[in-house]
């Protein structure tokens, strides 16, 4: 078996080459979708802003913009002849001594080479008797600064410079950061298309009525399905296969001519009627086959090359459906990510974190383990992790009340309440 590390490192390797060869990134189809519906696409262009940020000096606090020339001084008296407010400027003329009364974000007049927050003048004071149609005076009751308050035109993001380049997950700060540009739409790469078959004569679609007790819901799908929403994929569902070898080749077929990548689940032990690995085998080739992790053991990670113009990437996960749920997270996701043709720096990362074991953890050395379990903080903040006692990879329903899973390394046997384990939480707790 090969360890989980080794298998991820490999994937990546393959990864990549399939990016540069079989499938380049920079040979891909794109398309172009609106700012709204951008997110957790991937940029296909480099984006330089048609503006520059902030357009104009404005001013960073709500105050007083004074004339240059003024008596910047604590003590100092300033006439204050009109005001400029976030989207109506002060038009008019300022000489040495006068200035105007200002608000965050509004133009600080061309006159002006500093802004004075209005706590430092006697505003508090004379707020009440102000008559904003006359002039009026200030007194400032701390020493003034040139240029103090104030954002200057472009300081922040000049014309023309690239704000976000190829290979970029788009994410809500960079809509926050394009709209603010006035960018409406993006060029972004046109998914992948994903495939997702599910195997096993006992197998019933939902909705449809299960007809005697050997027969369960098809969960891995729908799990699959929700796990992989915010990828930039497109998904193809071929539905259940049946056990056998002529209705799994006709499926797997015609997947590999539709499809980019395939993900199946089931049917990939060593059981009588476990057709996927020989499929795999006669259409394309397993580069790796059970990984020492638990949950999931026998996951397999291969191609499919027969017959077409560039390799179709397999995963094959197990039936059980937190072995799914953790062949998914640990593995699956990650390399679709990369596939999608996310650049480095900005691939998803698995949020882990040390926290305090509360109970006795049984475990046995020999596979990496993914323990679900019960993540919270005591009241100093400090993180502490309790496990279920049942950890079978059948049992659904500590799945659902999981907050995430306790990581024990292959080496790891059982482990002490009171000592140190690493935790992942699940990305949607």
């Amino acid at each position: 078996m090969i360890t989980l590390e080794d298998l991820q490192q490999a994937i990546t390797q393959r990864i990549d080459t399939y990016n540069q060869t079989d499938f380049p990134i920079a040979k891909r189809e794109t398309q172009t979708c609106t700012l709204l519906d951008s997110q957790n696409h991937i940029l296909a262009q480099d984006i330089a802003s048609p503006l520059t940020i902030p357009r104009q000096d404005v001013s960073a606090m709500d105050g007083y913009g004074i004339a240059a020339g003024s008596d910047l001084s604590k003590d100092a008296t300033i006439e204050i002849i009109g005001e400029s407010q976030a989207g109506t400027p002060f038009s008019g003329s300022l000489q040495a001594g006068q200035g105007v009364r200002i608000f965050t974000g509004a133009v600080v007049p061309s006159d002006c080479n500093t802004v004075i927050m209005q706590e430092n003048t006697n505003f508090a004071v004379i707020k009440n008797t102000i008559d904003k149609s006359q002039p009026y005076l200030i007194t400032l009751s701390e020493l003034a600064t040139v240029d103090s308050n104030i954002r200057k035109q472009g300081e922040e993001i000049n014309l023309n410079e690239v704000v976000l380049t190829v290979g970029k997950r788009l994410n809500p700060a960079d809509i926050s950061l394009l709209a603010n540009l006035g960018i409406d739409k993006v060029n972004v790469y046109k998914p992948l298309v994903v495939g997702l078959l599910a195997t096993g004569d006992e197998l019933v679609a939902l909705g449809e009525p299960l007809t005697h007790l050997a027969q369960i819901y098809n969960s891995n799908t729908p799990t699959l399905k929700s796990m992989l929403s915010d990828l930039p994929i497109t998904i193809r569902d071929y539905g259940i296969i049946p056990d056998s070898l002529e209705q799994t080749t006709s499926a797997v077929t015609k997947a590999m001519h539709e499809c980019d990548v395939l993900i199946s689940t089931a049917g990939v032990s060593v059981g009588d009627y476990d057709f996927l690995t020989l499929v795999i085998e006669q259409l394309g080739k397993i580069n790796h086959y059970k990984v020492a992790m638990k949950p999931g053991k026998p996951f397999v990670f291969g191609e499919l090359n027969r017959g077409v113009d560039k390799p179709v990437l397999y995963f094959g996960l197990p039936g059980n459906p937190l072995s799914t749920v953790v062949g998914t997270l640990q593995l699956v996701m990650p390399a679709l990510w990369r596939l999608s043709g996310v650049r480095a720096y900005n691939l998803p990362m698995a949020l882990t974190v040390q926290a305090t074991l509360k109970e006795d953890i049984k475990k046995s050395v020999g596979r990496k383990d993914f323990q679900r379990g019960i993540l919270s903080q005591d009241s100093k903040g400090n993180f502490e992790v309790v496990g279920f006692a049942k950890q079978q990879s059948h049992r659904i329903k500590y799945l659902s009340q999981a907050n995430c899973m306790i990581v024990l390394a292959q080496e790891t046997g059982n482990v002490a309440a009171g000592e140190m384990v690493q935790v992942q939480p699940f990305p949607w707790s």
